[in-house]
């Protein structure tokens, strides 16, 4: 496991639904970048990509559960640890059940609760089907996370894993990237 530098240290959340296969060419792209990449998955997430895909990828480990006894922390927190070791918390693909659990302050896994004790820059890329993301809970979900210092990238527009046509495609990649990488700088 690589030496974690919080100058460089980025945490990529990935959440349930069939947009996480993108989130592996998302860690190819910031490890190309020179960033290192600590993956979190949801245990939903976990059914679609499994995280030796993640590790083989980003040479780390990838974080699945808090209370593992190897995870890339210091002390009995590994969540705390984690949290301040990293420059960007990114998640990518965003479930609608992740930007609720945010935004209600729920911490009942790994994810939600680095997001709690995470203070830094925080980019989400949101992915579902159409009216999920046009859901007016979602939308207030999303607007309160907006008001908190969240950064969102997306929904984009385009054919959806159901087969419908509208918005709530996971951003590309490379945008996600670019995105991320404007988060960083802006906070420079």
């Amino acid at each position: 496991m690589q030496a974690m530098d919080s100058k460089k240290t980025v945490v990529l959340g990935v959440t349930g639904g069939i947009a996480a296969y993108k989130a592996a060419e998302l860690a190819r792209l910031l490890v190309r970048n020179g960033f290192n990449v600590i993956v979190v998955m949801t245990m939903n997430a976990r059914k679609f990509v499994q995280p030796l895909t993640f590790e083989v990828l980003t040479a780390n480990k990838v974080v699945t559960d808090m209370f593992e006894r190897d995870l890339p922390a210091s002390s009995s927190m590994p969540h705390i640890d984690l949290a301040r070791q990293t420059r960007l918390l990114l998640i990518a693909p965003a479930s609608a059940n992740i930007i609720a659990k945010i935004n209600a302050g729920i911490a009942d896994d790994m994810l939600s609760t680095l997001c709690l004790s995470y203070t830094g820059p925080r980019l989400i890329a949101p992915a579902m089907n159409t009216e999920m993301w046009l859901n007016p809970v979602t939308q207030r979900n999303v607007d309160g996370l907006k008001g908190l210092g969240y950064a969102f990238i997306g929904p984009a527009t385009g054919g959806l894993a159901c087969g419908d046509e509208g918005i709530g495609r996971l951003a590309d990649p490379a945008d996600i990237l670019k995105a991320a990488l404007d988060e960083l700088n802006a906070r420079k």
